[in-house]
């Protein structure tokens, strides 16, 4: 039977792994955000120099597992020790930490990528060809034309990839991060007891998507009024 007592005991243990998931999963989230709005933008300019680099790299993140990558990146880009070093490049790749961030952020940026271009492309062309009819330049109606209604349109699907993103960071404790799955795996190691730790994990897990998926609808309702029902 689940012992509610070993519950209480084991629960401020995981908790304390929550500020290290939230920063992992908020630092890849806003730099993988930039980066995909980026390469958004390079694969609707066209050029073709620059769209076949970006859709092989979306190609690779996308059909590799993310478990996959953190090992690469951590272990795979060890064997380059006297290149990185000699590039200043070895403080970054030494640490399991900022692995884990760039391993979560190109990630979050192929799929990112793929979301905000696919909203781009859903603006209708006619708004963009009022505004330069308006006199505004490329760069302005893209800015505050284009760019907040396409933004509107992808919170729903992007919503979806920071719930996937909070999740995912539970794979950095296979580099040694102490996040609340890297605790949950010293307790059953020293309770034997799976169940309940997983259980507790999960339900913490739970706790902040549901928190992230209502802070995201209030958003959304608050940039799309028109979508409200009367």
């Amino acid at each position: 039977m689940i012992d509610v007592g070993f519950f209480l005991e084991i629960i401020p243990k995981l908790l304390s792994g929550v500020p290290l998931t939230l920063q992992l999963a908020g630092s890849s989230l806003l730099l993988g955000f930039c980066l995909a709005l980026m390469l958004a933008l390079a694969q609707i300019g066209g050029h073709r120099l620059a769209v076949w680099p970006i859709r092989s790299f979306v190609a690779v993140f996308r059909g590799t597992p993310l478990l996959v990558q953190i090992f690469l990146i951590y272990y795979g880009l060890g064997q380059f020790r006297p290149s990185l070093q000699a590039a200043g490049l070895w403080w970054l790749f030494r640490e399991p930490y900022w692995c884990a961030i760039l391993a979560l952020t190109l990630n979050t940026a192929a799929y990112g990528s793929e979301i905000l271009r696919g909203a781009i492309r859903n603006v209708p062309r006619g708004l963009g060809e009022a505004a330069l009819a308006l006199g505004l330049s490329r760069w302005l109606s893209l800015r505050l034309v284009i760019l907040p209604l396409a933004i509107r349109q992808a919170i729903p699907a992007y919503g979806n990839e920071i719930i996937l993103m909070v999740k995912g960071t539970s794979l950095a404790s296979i580099i040694t991060l102490m996040e609340v799955t890297g605790i949950a795996q010293g307790l059953i190691s020293q309770s034997y007891r799976a169940i309940e730790v997983f259980i507790a994990a999960g339900a913490i897990y739970l706790a902040m998507n549901f928190i992230i998926v209502r802070t995201l609808g209030l958003i959304e309702n608050r940039l799309t009024p028109y979508r409200r029902r009367a």
